[in-house]
């Protein structure tokens, strides 16, 4: 019976282990996605490059994708210059699966585009992100892609300002939605 009862606590201590490490990893990827996209708005072309992993895989679900760190920054240096179009996004959502080291997180992206007459000025888009964690415990995406979005109204747009949220939540339930309904909260 005492054997039992080590093994019935060995095992929940495991499970409570695990589902501690996997929050700490999402929330840690949440905060690195943040990261990354704080460089594109500040314009800094050396931080973005440090969030890419070397072999990483941009545009990966479309035709044409980016292939290595180098020619990803290169695809980015309008959007890292932000003069004619500038994005900003967050993550929305952040799952890990059985591997501690992927996650993913995706969530909304705005491009702003800054032509006087732009038509459509703002666009919606759904980005979907595989990170790394590297031997050197550097979380770094591995894999990056989106949808080709749609002209966001003005409502799209409140709603993308007003569901960013800075830190990690346990339920990782974003208030923004990429439609004009609220999210559900779980």
């Amino acid at each position: 019976m005492l054997r039992f009862l080590f093994l019935a606590v060995l095992g929940t201590t495991a499970t409570v282990a695990h589902a501690q490490t996997a929050e700490t990893s999402r929330c840690a990827v949440w905060q690195r996605e943040l990261s990354f996209a704080a460089s594109v708005e500040r314009h800094d072309e050396k931080a973005f490059a440090e969030h890419i992993e070397s072999d990483a895989v941009f545009a990966a679900n479309t035709a044409r994708p980016q292939r290595g760190r180098a020619a990803i920054v290169k695809q980015w240096k309008s959007l890292l210059e932000g003069k004619s179009v500038r994005v900003r996004w967050y993550p929305a959502w952040v799952v890990q699966a059985g591997d501690p080291s992927v996650v993913l997180s995706s969530g909304p992206a705005l491009l702003e585009n800054l032509a006087p007459n732009a038509n459509p000025r703002y666009t919606l888009i759904a980005f979907s992100t595989v990170w790394h964690r590297g031997s050197d415990g550097v979380w770094r995406v591995m894999f990056d892609g989106g949808d080709e979005g749609r002209a966001a109204t003005a409502q799209d747009v409140a709603n993308f300002e007003t569901g960013r949220r800075a830190q990690c939540s346990p339920d990782l339930v974003s208030l923004a939605t990429l439609d004009r309904e609220p999210a559900a909260q779980h």
